[in-house]
């Protein structure tokens, strides 16, 4: 049996998801996705691994979040 292993770089890339504008008038698809990424309210803060599924969300809400690399 193969098994893949994540490169120990993938692993440790985080970036750090800030929502700095409000969700109200945003299309429902929008709403889910600051939810996906554990966003809600305005100024709230989550780190989160970069990978695909994390940059699309971004890609969706980009102008409702500011995105950061973190250091950690």
């Amino acid at each position: 049996m193969v098994t893949k292993t994540k490169s120990k770089k993938m692993s440790e890339k985080k970036i750090c998801v800030t929502q700095i504008k409000s969700c109200i008038g945003c299309v429902e698809a929008q709403r889910q996705s600051l939810l996906g990424l554990g966003l809600g309210r305005i100024g709230k803060k989550t780190i989160l691994e970069d990978n695909g599924c994390t940059r699309g969300l971004i890609n969706k809400v980009s102008h409702l979040v500011r995105v950061v690399d973190s250091n950690e």
